[in-house]
C-alpha cells in the first residue's frame, strides 16, 4: 500500500494500518471496520497461541518432559487447568510490562526457527528412515525443505539484535531445562 520506510517512525509506526488507510483516503467508517478486524484477528491469534501453549505443556508433561503438575486435568472441565493458569500468567504479566512489538518479534523468531527445524527434520528423516510410514509426504525433498530453511533464515535476519539476544537466552534456558530435567525423566530415556 505504501513504501515500507514510511512506517519506521512517528504516527505511521504507531498504527501502520490506520495510518495507511488514512493517507490513502479511506473513509473513517471503513478505517474503523478494518482496524477492528485487524485487532480481532490479532486477539484471536493470541488466544489460539495461549490455548496451544497449555496443551503443548500438557503433552510434554505426559511424556515426562515437564513436571506432572502440567498434565493435571480439572475434574469438572477436563482441561489442563494448571498449564492454562501458568501460561496465562507467563504471558499476561510480561504483556502488561513490555511492548507488544517485543512479544511479536519473539513470537516471530521462535516460529521461524521452529519451521526451519521442522524442514531440517524432514530432510534428515527422509534420509535416515526412508521406509518410515508417513501420513503425508513433502514433495521435492530436499529442495522444498531447503527453500523453507533459507526463507525462514532470511526472515530471521531481518529481526533486531535485541530479538536475537532474547531468542538465544530463551533457547539456552530451554536447553538447560531439557539437559538437567527432561532428558533424564522422559519416557524415551528408558529406551
Amino acid at each position: 500500500m505504501m513504501k515500507y520506510t514510511t512506517f519506521v517512525t512517528g504516527e505511521a509506526a504507531d498504527a501502520p494500518v490506520a495510518y495507511a488507510l488514512k493517507v490513502l483516503g479511506a473513509s473513517p467508517w471503513s478505517r474503523s471496520i478494518i482496524v477492528i478486524g485487524a485487532l480481532t484477528g490479532m486477539i484471536s491469534s493470541l488466544l489460539v497461541f495461549q490455548y496451544g501453549q497449555a496443551r503443548i505443556w500438557y503433552a510434554m508433561s505426559r511424556d515426562r518432559l515437564f513436571p506432572a503438575l502440567f498434565s493435571k486435568v480439572h475434574a469438572k472441565f477436563k482441561t489442563p487447568h494448571y498449564s492454562t493458569w501458568i501460561a496465562g500468567f507467563a504471558v499476561g504479566i510480561p504483556a502488561g510490562i513490555f511492548a507488544i512489538s517485543d512479544a511479536a518479534d519473539l513470537s516471530n523468531i521462535g516460529t521461524l526457527f521452529a519451521f526451519a527445524l521442522v524442514s531440517l527434520g524432514v530432510i534428515i528423516l527422509r534420509r535416515t528412515q526412508p521406509n518410515r510410514p508417513r501420513i503425508f509426504k513433502v514433495p521435492l525433498v530436499p529442495w522444498f525443505p531447503l527453500i523453507s530453511i533459507v526463507l525462514c533464515g532470511g526472515l530471521m535476519t531481518g529481526l533486531t539484535v535485541i530479538t536475537w539476544l532474547r531468542f538465544v537466552i530463551w533457547l539456552g534456558l530451554g536447553l538447560l531445562i531439557y539437559i538437567f530435567y527432561s532428558r533424564h525423566r522422559s519416557e524415551f530415556a528408558k529406551k
